[in-house]
């Protein structure tokens, strides 16, 4: 059956122009969304997302933890359903499956001498043998100087002082277990596609998400089983960290406290968020413990952050499924006191104009996705 949304989406980018197409498999569903370029502008071709509960006898939202076989036969039925044919696509790897830390070197060094010294000190961080990960480093852009400490001269006026130049060595460092890498390539198999790469999902979400921001900002993505916390500065990871609470544990919560079965919860968690329902008064209660925690364990971030760097946070991004929870936009707002905005991700790329509301409301879901595609595309 001809997908009727993969037909719009074709006449309205018109050509033969390959397409790229990026697939999130996370904990609770599968998104992709396919794009092409045209006139050196990227258009939307189509998207699909998948609920995997079913797949485990569960219910829609659940966090599952699915067989290959299952995760191969979910992804077909999702590229089926929005009218995918290319067969390559890019691939996310759960952040869960990595580790995410930065090094600080006081030699600056370069080539495979950079190399072995990034395996020998990435060893103190990683609690397995380093046999078992592959390991990828990026070398963070050094600050320059600047007159951003301020002394007090002898008759009280202020004077800016520059800072001296810190001859050290940031590296980014994102070790990855492979045998995650090995299940993925496994589900690529089953499922009759090829990986042109795979990727830590976060790299893809601030593609997504981000255009040339200069100050720190901090990435908040809110998917099913956790929450992920990124500082990003001049497009790089500063700051990594998750919080082990996500969209499905409020849904668990509502389920259990009201005595409700979860896909009603679910039902009910997106219908009124933290604004409540007046037939259920306790329901923003539920809510809130849980956003109130995921909020203070983001402080403590933020906080540790401006503590070692000297540096303050100039606005935060909201991105993933759960960053759609009514109210919550409105409760960060009173906790951090900056600027806070919902990513938009598919406002990088063009798409039919009576799309425009549906893809801004639900865009954040797809972050992940886009941004895979997006790379592929360049």
């Amino acid at each position: 059956m001809d997908n009727p949304l993969k037909k719009i989406f074709s006449g309205f980018g018109g050509g033969a122009d390959s397409s790229a197409v990026g697939i999130d498999i996370g904990s609770s569903a599968i998104k992709v969304v396919e794009i092409k370029r045209k006139g050196g502008r990227a258009i939307l071709e189509t998207y699909g997302a998948i609920a995997l509960g079913p797949y485990g006898s569960l219910d829609v939202g659940r966090v599952t933890n699915l067989p290959v076989e299952k995760l191969a036969e979910a992804l077909k039925e999702v590229l089926k359903q929005s009218g995918v044919i290319s067969t390559s696509a890019g691939f996310s790897i759960p952040v869960q499956s990595s580790l995410i830390f930065t090094i600080e070197l006081p030699i600056h060094v370069e080539g495979k001498q950079m190399a072995e010294i990034v395996s020998t000190e990435a060893r103190k961080y990683i609690p397995v043998p380093i046999t078992e990960v592959s390991l990828d480093y990026f070398i963070l852009p050094k600050k320059e100087a600047s007159f951003e400490e301020m002394s007090i001269t002898e008759n009280n006026a202020v004077a800016a002082v520059p800072q001296k130049p810190v001859d050290k060595t940031n590296v980014l460092v994102v070790a990855t277990q492979n045998d995650a890498t090995s299940k993925y390539r496994s589900i690529v198999r089953e499922s009759q596609m090829n990986a042109s790469f795979f990727e830590i999902e976060i790299f893809s979400s601030i593609r997504a998400n981000f255009e040339h921001e200069l100050s720190p900002v901090l990435l908040i993505d809110f998917g099913a089983s956790r929450t992920k916390l990124s500082i990003i500065e001049f497009g790089m990871v500063k700051s990594y960290h998750t919080v082990d609470r996500g969209g499905a544990d409020i849904s668990d919560s509502i389920s259990k406290s009201l005595s409700i079965p979860f896909s009603e919860a679910e039902k009910m968690k997106k219908e009124f968020g933290l604004f409540g329902n007046p037939a259920e008064k306790s329901l923003s209660d539920i809510i809130k413990i849980h956003v109130d925690y995921i909020l203070s364990e983001t402080n403590n971030v933020l906080l540790g952050y401006e503590k070692k760097y000297n540096r303050t946070i100039s606005k935060i991004i909201f991105s993933g499924g759960g960053s759609l929870l009514k109210g919550l936009k409105e409760a960060s707002a009173s906790n951090f006191r900056v600027e806070i905005e919902v990513g938009l991700p598919f406002s990088k790329v063009n798409a039919p104009e009576f799309l425009s509301k549906v893809l801004e409301t639900m865009g954040s879901e797809f972050a992940v996705a886009l941004g895979l595609a997006l790379r592929k595309l360049q």
